[in-house]
């Protein structure tokens, strides 16, 4: 087969320096090296303008570093008058921004009408989390008419969730009764959606990146920024946390110990040391028979490992040019021929692999041993990309920094070098797309805070994108790295062709990973994400936000995932960010992965059940209050004629069937 090699003329920005993602974590709390005149007096910092007068001495000290005025006299050297200097901690910064109070009241008049639109637009709360746009508390129809087509589960079942009819157990003493077979895993599961905070299973003293069940859920991997891999065994329980020894009498600590640094009650199947990249392991993959695993490092090569096998063989897959030879760069410079994979993916049949990264994405046949496919796809870096359908391979999805989604069709590239249509939505840079599997719907998680629903057979053809692909609808020198949003311009792009619109996590920090539901087991009913908040957003297909699982009150790993759950725990919690997650095919199991500081050094993989009444903290008074508002707002639904579906057989019926159930409760 031919290469396409196909290069866009694409808008490009100067490219800077690459400091890595995430690079603000990096922060050093040593001393910062600052030099101050002390021919401030100390009284002018209580004058009518302390915050002038403390800013300006903090510039001094910048200007004296400036011009290399750094030099501190000697020890033993008298110190003249204005000529003093001394060194500056951390804290003491942090006192002397502190000294600057709100500005003079005749000065916040006279500046009020013109500071009024930017600090709207930037937003005045110092609340980082900020909502500018709440999440959905009722079902939106649009997504009430995608529950009801019959492409996301069985109908049935939705219509019984709606009425409230949902009984695991009468469903399991009734299937003899039954005149058709046995009775779909989907039917009995599709409403156990995990309910617990989750209990700590593993821990690493690196960030962890990835975290993922395999198809079958048998296993599950990791993959850690200091490029290990661990692959966990699921069908057996967690065993009882023991406390690991330490060696009291080694006076000098290791540099690193192994040993201590990663420990789970999970059985470990196998620990890979993949090759080193530059920064972090960003993306993994599992081939379709699960033995094979290919990971990025944002370096142009991936690299394939066995998963399961003794065997420590690693092939690279290279996605340079043939014929040029690809020099490592220094860290922090930038090379026009080199580039960093973000994203791969293998295909359904597990011969071709899909990647992403700087701007372009390529396709690699494992067969023939060569990159059959090089698109310049985006004028910024592809975060991430997928296949849009298990079957055929054809279709290819790329999502990027531009803020677009580009549907790419293998068949008509030989005739096109455009996208067969754009996915256009987001105001901000994509982190993740994830594809349903069936070719038509995928779901995206975008840095403007909003999980979109697409519909492939709604996408913007590529003339009409041309139109207004120069304009831009981002928010100036906005970096999610430093978790704050600002007031966007729009609530979506003006040129919008979602289907829908999920709310309420924060794609904060890092690149924030997004999935729809097993279909074994919900039909891919449900969607959710990690989120820099600290908590797991589980939302219905309708919008509504359906479960949420906060991580700050995940239990450590002495507790019994399985056990009771305790009550919430006190006292001041650390700030999690949970970068992936996980719902096992075959139990309503949630696996995540948090990041326990606002540090780089740390993550803690959490098991998340759900668990029946007999184990959660809530009493039988609260269950059956829950239950009496469930009642009471079914009965609001259906005098509204919200459950009613044109087309239903023995609706009437199914109602006096539900007015009987709710009098019996």
């Amino acid at each position: 087969m031919p290469e396409y090699d196909f290069d866009m003329d694409v808008p490009s920005d100067e490219d800077d320096a690459y400091d890595g993602p995430d690079a603000y974590l990096e922060g050093d709390d040593n001393i910062l090296e600052l030099e101050v005149d002390q021919d401030t007096n100390p009284s002018h910092i209580a004058s009518d303008d302390p915050g002038s007068t403390a800013i300006a001495q903090i510039l001094r000290s910048l200007f004296d570093l400036q011009h290399g005025n750094t030099t501190s006299p000697s020890p033993g050297t008298a110190s003249r008058g204005n000529n003093e200097r001394h060194t500056i901690t951390y804290g003491d910064l942090v006192r002397l921004l502190r000294t600057s109070g709100p500005p003079r009241r005749d000065q916040e008049e006279d500046d009020e009408d013109e500071d009024n639109d930017e600090d709207e637009y930037y937003g005045a709360s110092s609340d980082w989390n900020r909502q500018w746009f709440p999440s959905h508390t009722e079902p939106q129809q649009k997504g009430v008419e995608l529950l009801m087509s019959g492409e996301f589960g069985c109908v049935g079942n939705t219509l019984r969730s709606n009425k409230g009819n949902r009984n695991v157990s009468r469903s399991l003493l009734d299937r003899s009764c039954r005149s058709r077979g046995t009775v779909s895993r989907e039917e009995l599961s599709s409403e156990l959606i995990p309910n617990s905070n989750g209990t700590a299973v593993a821990s690493n003293g690196a960030n962890l990146y990835v975290g993922q069940f395999s198809k079958d859920s048998s296993f599950y991997y990791t993959c850690c920024q200091d490029f290990r891999l661990h692959v966990y065994d699921m069908t057996s329980p967690p065993t009882k946390y023991l406390e690991p020894r330490r060696n009291t009498r080694r006076r000098v600590p290791p540099l690193r110990d192994d040993e201590h640094d990663h420990e789970s009650t999970l059985k470990i199947l196998k620990t890979i040391q993949g090759h080193p990249g530059r920064w972090t392991i960003t993306d993994s993959h599992l081939s379709p028979d699960n033995e094979r695993m290919i990971y990025s490092s944002i370096s142009p090569t991936v690299y394939m490992t066995n998963t399961l096998d003794s065997s420590t063989v690693q092939t690279p897959i290279r996605f340079v040019d043939q014929g040029r030879r690809q020099a490592r760069p220094l860290w922090g410079t930038h090379d026009e021929d080199s580039f960093g994979i973000w994203s791969c993916r293998f295909s359904a049949d597990g011969k071709e692999v899909i990647a992403g990264g700087s701007g372009h994405i390529f396709v690699y046949d494992l067969l023939a041993d060569r990159r059959t496919v090089k698109i310049t796809a985006h004028s910024l870096d592809v975060n991430s990309c997928c296949w849009a359908d298990t079957a055929s391979g054809n279709v290819l999805i790329s999502a990027s920094d531009d803020t677009f989604l580009k549907v790419w069709d293998r068949r008509s590239l030989g005739e096109s070098q455009k996208p067969s249509g754009v996915l256009v939505g987001h105001t901000e840079g994509i982190t993740n797309v994830s594809a349903k599997g069936d070719g038509r719907y995928i779901i995206s998680n975008g840095k403007d805070q909003a999980l979109r629903l697409w519909d492939l057979r709604k996408m913007c053809s590529s003339t009409d994108f041309d139109s207004f692909t120069h304009r831009n609808y981002r928010c100036p020198d906005y970096d999610y790295r430093y978790g704050h949003f600002p007031r966007p311009k729009r609530a979506a792009h003006p040129s919008d062709c979602s289907v829908m619109t999920y709310r309420g996590h924060a794609v904060l920090r890092t690149l924030i990973r997004c999935n729809f539901s097993p279909a074994e087991t919900t039909g891919g009913q449900y969607i959710y994400s990690g989120s820099a908040d600290g908590k797991i957003h589980i939302w219905s297909l309708d919008g509504r936000i359906v479960q949420t699982l906060d991580r700050s009150q995940t239990l450590p790993m002495s507790c019994d995932p399985s056990g009771p759950e305790l009550e919430p725990l006190s006292g001041p919690r650390s700030a999690v960010c949970v970068r992936d997650v996980s719902w096992s095919s075959s139990e309503p199991v949630l696996m995540s992965v948090g990041w326990e500081s606002a540090r780089v050094g740390g993550s803690i993989v959490a098991r998340h059940e759900w668990k029946g009444l007999s184990k959660m903290a809530y009493s039988l008074e609260d269950f059956t209050e829950k239950q009496r508002t469930e009642r009471d707002q079914r009965a609001a639904r259906r005098a509204a004629g919200y459950r009613r579906v044109p087309g239903a057989f023995e609706e009437e019926e199914e109602l006096e069937e539900e007015e009987v159930e709710d009098e019996e409760l």
